[in-house]
């Protein structure tokens, strides 16, 4: 379903795409915010490849993706949908409060997170302040997003210093190893022999305090360093 209109003296209506698999809450969204001068529910999706297929056609303002949409979840669609329609502003709804999803979500590019429980009268403020560029979080997750992001910064910090120890060529290894390379790969791309890679990986074990190269690839993964490391070896 898609629909067109101006809002009060001939302002443009706010562009809504509706993310859900069940029909009576995509139903009820629609109708709640369709009542509103400035606001129309321009589609409605069903799955996560169907809502980042309409949101490229329908190009909306606005749009409310379930957590758990099948096919495609709910964070994967919001990135998706980021890439390829930049000023679209999402919002993720979840069953629960969950912080995870909710890191994952704003990581993503949502702009707020809600939970499916609130009253569907929110949606209609959650919508025009969405467009606002406000980021909407519940309040009592704010204290704990903020705790957890501190947390990561200090994590990355820490991480950073770690690759500090390293040579450029350890650095250039370590990037290789992040990518799923073993000796043999490593060697054939830095043009070493396999015992000097291995040698490379040894001493770059040593250097980040890990005692295998899973826990080394965690390290660079888990705070988002491989763009560095392979900048690093240019």
């Amino acid at each position: 379903m898609a629909e067109t209109g101006e809002g009060i003296e001939g302002t443009a209506r706010l562009r809504v795409l509706v993310a859900s698999e069940q029909s009576l809450f995509r139903e009820a969204v629609r109708v709640i915010l369709s009542n509103e001068e400035d606001l129309v529910v321009v589609v409605e999706a069903r799955d996560g490849l169907e809502a980042v297929a309409e949101a490229e056609r329908c190009r909306p303002d606005v749009a409310f993706l379930e957590a758990d949409l099948p096919k495609c979840d709910g964070v994967k669609a919001t990135a998706l949908i980021k890439a390829r329609i930049p000023d679209c502003r999402v919002l993720l709804l979840a069953d629960r409060e969950d912080q995870a999803t909710l890191v994952e979500a704003l990581e993503a590019g949502a702009s707020g997170y809600m939970t499916k429980a609130r009253p569907l009268a929110e949606f209609i403020d959650a919508t025009r302040a969405l467009r606002r560029g406000e980021i909407l979080i519940p309040p009592g997750m704010t204290a704990a997003l903020l705790s957890r992001l501190i947390h990561r910064r200090r994590d990355r910090e820490e991480a950073l210093r770690r690759l500090g120890n390293l040579t450029r060529r350890e650095r250039e290894v370590l990037a290789q190893l992040s990518e799923g390379a073993g000796n043999q790969g490593i060697a054939e791309k830095l043009v070493i022999s396999p015992e000097t890679a291995r040698t490379h990986i040894q001493n770059l074990l040593t250097k980040l305090g890990v005692h295998s190269r899973l826990e080394a690839v965690a390290l660079v993964n888990q705070n988002g360093l491989l763009s560095e490391l392979v900048q690093a070896g240019r």
